[in-house]
């Protein structure tokens, strides 16, 4: 499902404006984004939690040369399912 899709159904399932609607699902990225960017992260009950983890630097190699490069330390969103989720996804 892309953002657009997630608007339209909101909109069909609500008495609300596709506009207004689009706005809050843009504040609600918005937010998480700011939450997961300092490091706070976001925790939704039984969907999942997004949190920045940090990647130690290590040695990659470039699949098509086979040459050896340094990857650096960095941090990546990440999102880790909660159990409801999870159980959700295995019934289907």
């Amino acid at each position: 499902m892309k953002k657009t899709d997630l608007i339209q159904n909101l909109t069909e399932n609500s008495n609300l404006a596709k506009s207004d609607i689009k706005h809050m699902v843009d504040l609600i990225i918005d937010r998480v984004t700011q939450s997961i960017v300092s490091g706070e992260g976001v925790e939704i009950r039984g969907f999942g939690v997004f949190i920045k983890k940090h990647r130690k630097a290590r040695q990659g190699v470039n699949p098509k040369t086979n040459e050896r490069t340094k990857v650096e330390a960095k941090y990546v969103p990440f999102f880790k399912p909660g159990k409801s989720l999870k159980e959700m996804v295995n019934k289907a």
